[in-house]
């Protein structure tokens, strides 16, 4: 029989999300591992969360190995999210394998990016 697997299902090393809260109106959420298909609803889901409840969320994505298309679109969604209910998505990202994603879709000028997580939350 197989087994479903559910978000919580993951081993730990394929994605890691946490969030912080350096603030009362901002969140950060850093991701680490792989962002594919398969875990990119989890991602989303923290995404949409936070953005319900700070109006300055930003994801730092230095730890990712892996930002696959749905990784990618959920990146974009998160962020026309943000535009439509008048708050901000800012990225940091320095590594090279989500970084080139980023620039090989053409995705990465469609963000505010930020080269640290204090520079993103004092711009």
């Amino acid at each position: 029989m197989v087994r479903g697997m559910d978000n919580d299902d993951f081993p730990a090393n394929i994605l890691g999300v946490q969030v912080a809260e350096p603030g009362p109106d901002s969140r950060v959420v850093t991701v680490s591992g792989e962002v594919d298909a398969l875990t990119a609803p989890k991602l989303a889901a923290t995404l949409t969360a936070q953005l319900a409840v700070a109006r300055v969320v930003v994801v730092n994505l230095d730890e990712v190995r892996l930002l696959g298309s749905a990784g990618l679109r959920v990146l974009f969604e998160a962020n026309e999210l943000a535009i439509r209910q008048d708050r901000e998505l800012r990225l940091v990202c320095n590594s090279p394998n989500a970084t080139m994603a980023l620039e090989v879709s053409g995705l990465r000028e469609y963000f505010a990016m930020a080269d640290s997580v204090p520079e993103a939350l004092n711009h």
